[in-house]
Order: C-alpha cells, then sequence, then structure tokens
C-alpha cells in the first residue's frame, strides 16, 4: 500500500487516486518537475456579455500549446477551470495540483482589439514572478499572440531560446469559425441537450471555414456520444462520426486530439489495432493529454488489460486530478474490472460523476459487493432515464478480447437486476 504520508506533495490527486492503493504507479506520486506548470483562467475584463468564453479560449489553447512542449507537464483545463473566479493563492495552488508553474492573465476584447496581460509564478520559490509582459494586437493576431506567449513561457522556465517543439497545429483563418468552436468545447459530457448545441455550433463553424480539424473532430466525438452517451440509435451516428474524425486527420495529422477521437470510435467497431496504433500515436505527440489517457483506459479495459486500464486512468487524473465525470467513470471500470469494488464505489460516487450514466457500473460494483438495496435504487434510477438499456445489447456491441470479461459483466449485470 503506498504510504501518501511520506510523499513530499499532497495535491488533490492523491486524494483522488488514494482508493487504488499500492496499485498507484510511483511517477504518479513523484514530486513536481522542473516543467510542470498550470495556467489558470484567464480573467475576462472585457466588460461585455458573451465575451468570456472567448477568454476561457485562450486559456484552453495555451494549455494545448503547452502541453505539446516535450518535456514539460501540463495540468488540464478541467482542473484549472476549478479555481475560475475565486480568491487565488498561488502557492496552495501550485501544492494542490502538484506544479511548479503557475501563469496568470487577463483579457480584454474590445472591438478588433485585444491586449492581453500574462505573468509566470514559481510557486515553489515563495510565489515569486520570473516573467510579465503585456500584448496589445489586433484581433487577427490572436493565434500569433498564443504561439507568443507559449514561446516565452518555455524560454523563461526553460532557459533556452530555442527548444524542439511538435509541428503546429492547424489554425482557422475564420475567427466567428473559432468562436463557434470554442463555444462547443466540453459540452458533449454535460448532456444529451448539450451535446446537441455542440452538434449545431460545429455544424455552424464548418459551414463557415469546411477544413477546419478541430471542428471536424469535435463534431465526431459529439456524433458519437448521440449512440455511446445518450441512446440514439447507432446505424445513424457512429458512420457519421467516423467520418468526421477522418477528415479532420486527413486535414491535420499533427493534431494529436483527431487521433484519440478516431481511435475512440475505431474502438467500439472492433477495430482495435487500427485504434491501438492511434492511441500510442496520441499520446506519443501529447503525453499530458489527460482525455487521450483516459480514452486509453476504456480501450485497454476492452482489451482484456485491466491493470493497465487501472494505470492509465490513474494518469488521466494525475494530469487532471478535478477531472470531469467521464475520467472517474473509467476509473471505476476498471477498478470493477480489477475486483476493487469498494475503491469503485468511492469513485462513481463522487461529486462530479454521481447521477450520470456511470451510477450504471456503480450498480454493479453495489451489487458484486452484496449491498442489494443500494444496487437495486442506482438500477431503477438509471433505467428512468433510459428504460430501453439492456445488458445484451451493451454486450453485443462492446468489442472484448476476453471471453472472461464477456462473462464477467454478464453475471454483473444480471446480479445488480438489469434486464437482459
Amino acid at each position: 500500500m503506498t504510504n501518501f504520508s511520506d510523499i513530499s506533495v499532497d495535491p488533490l490527486y492523491l486524494t483522488a487516486l488514494a482508493s487504488l492503493g499500492s496499485s498507484v504507479p510511483a511517477r504518479l506520486t513523484a514530486a513536481p518537475s522542473n516543467g510542470s506548470i498550470a495556467v489558470l483562467p484567464f480573467v475576462d475584463m472585457s466588460g461585455e456579455a458573451g465575451y468570456e468564453h472567448f477568454t476561457d479560449g485562450l486559456t484552453e489553447d495555451i494549455i494545448t500549446d503547452l502541453s505539446n512542449v516535450p518535456g514539460f507537464f501540463v495540468i488540464a483545463r478541467n482542473s484549472v477551470f476549478a479555481y475560475k473566479g475565486k480568491p487565488t493563492d498561488v502557492r496552495q495552488i501550485a501544492h494542490d495540483l502538484g506544479v511548479k508553474y503557475i501563469l496568470e492573465g487577463s483579457a480584454r476584447r474590445a472591438g478588433q482589439r485585444l491586449r492581453i496581460n500574462v505573468q509566470l509564478i514559481d510557486a515553489n520559490e515563495g510565489g515569486n514572478h520570473i516573467w510579465a509582459e503585456r500584448f496589445d494586437r489586433e484581433l487577427a493576431d490572436i493565434f500569433a499572440v498564443q504561439d507568443e506567449v507559449t514561446k516565452r513561457i518555455v524560454e523563461a522556465i526553460s532557459g533556452r531560446l530555442e527548444i524542439k517543439h511538435s509541428p503546429d497545429r492547424q489554425r482557422p483563418k475564420n475567427l466567428l469559425a473559432y468562436d463557434l468552436c470554442v463555444r462547443s468545447r466540453n459540452l458533449w459530457t454535460q448532456s444529451k441537450e448539450a451535446n446537441q448545441e455542440a452538434i449545431s455550433l460545429l455544424e455552424q463553424a464548418l459551414m463557415l471555414e469546411p477544413n477546419y480539424a478541430e471542428a471536424h473532430w469535435r463534431l465526431g466525438i459529439s456524433q458519437f456520444s448521440c449512440w455511446l452517451q445518450y441512446g440514439v440509435d447507432l446505424e445513424s451516428s457512429v458512420p457519421t462520426a467516423l467520418a468526421s474524425t477522418q477528415k479532420a486527420l486527413a486535414i491535420d495529422p499533427h493534431d494529436s486530439s483527431a487521433h484519440w477521437a478516431l481511435a475512440f470510435i475505431l474502438t467500439y467497431q472492433g477495430r482495435l489495432e487500427e485504434a491501438r496504433k492511434l492511441l500510442q500515436i496520441s499520446i506519443a505527440m501529447n503525453p499530458n493529454d489527460a482525455d487521450a489517457r483516459s480514452i486509453y483506459s476504456d480501450f485497454l479495459h476492452l482489451d482484456g488489460k485491466p491493470q493497465e486500464a487501472l494505470e492509465s486512468a490513474a494518469m488521466a487524473l494525475r494530469l487532471n486530478p478535478r477531472p470531469p465525470g467521464w475520467h472517474l467513470w473509467m476509473l471505476g471500470q476498471a477498478q470493477i474490472v480489477c475486483r476493487q469494488y469498494d475503491e469503485a464505489v468511492l469513485t462513481l460516487t463522487r461529486e462530479e460523476t454521481y447521477r450520470t450514466s456511470s451510477r450504471r457500473i456503480l450498480a454493479v460494483a453495489l451489487a458484486l459487493l452484496g449491498r442489494k438495496n443500494e444496487a437495486t435504487h442506482e438500477v431503477a434510477s438509471y433505467l428512468a432515464s433510459d428504460p430501453k438499456w439492456s445488458y445484451k445489447y451493451w454486450m453485443d456491441t462492446r468489442p472484448f478480447q476476453r471471453q472472461e470479461d464477456v462473462e464477467f459483466w454478464r453475471d454483473a449485470y444480471r446480479l445488480a437486476g438489469f434486464p437482459d
């Protein structure tokens, strides 16, 4: 069992991973590295309704750009946005997230002008500012500013003027298309209605800029989620999702997210070798992508490698200590297959994921622990939201590679009381 009291930092992710016990890899409990950073949500200083999402998009894109820098460790979007609008004690935040550096900033958008203020703080050295700068540019220069901010951060942290980095991501030419894509981000996990909103926004973006890679792969994920999460017919969702993600990758082979998005869909088509290669490429291109790690956990679960699935889910949480609910869903799923039922219940009853579709596997964990009344309650609650669900259909559409996993889940769903 890992002794968490012996670890030099005690960030939130350790609390999230404590239930894993001895299965937590040592690299997940290491002290912050010199290249570790969290980018706090930029403060919108525009004072006009509708501009806040633009500022959020700026923060997200800087996170993505830094994530692609070799040797850097970058906390994911969901975890830093947990601090949005709250008083900031940068030393405490750095401690909680397990990083050395914090980037703070603000943005003011006025007409076609953009002003950005940024400051880089070394939280391990008493919160000292080691670099700060103001950028006054035309709005059309937004992507050039993002690139420059990223470059200056890398220089300040690494002490080098030049550093090898991944090829540039494709940038949209139409700022309204970019604006629509930014609005769509993170909607696919929230609800069926929010996912439909994302599809509408992305379709509008692609009407304005048909070769916008990010919009294509995000559209593919939302289309796929219609079936995987929200019960829409398989035949009407998956082929269009596959086409969207394939087009994204064809447009921009350097987009690591397009790789995992396509792999996610190919996995559920039973094309596991293709999916495996794409996921490995995605993680190699951007080791800081918590979403890719979580998707890989799901893949490994289906591929019959439960312990590896557990470790990949754990790494996703190290990168995203305050995760979206679906990351915990993947972790709970891996814990169940590893026969860690108590741990799975703790994971799946966390606020971030409870009362979503994850209660279906929570019911399984409770049933396997002999907590029949609680399991029955969760089954009823889940079926109230998806009355047509059956474990037979679920089994038929999951490409399990081990017969023992097929039998395990079939028996577990029966035990919980789900209809066949």
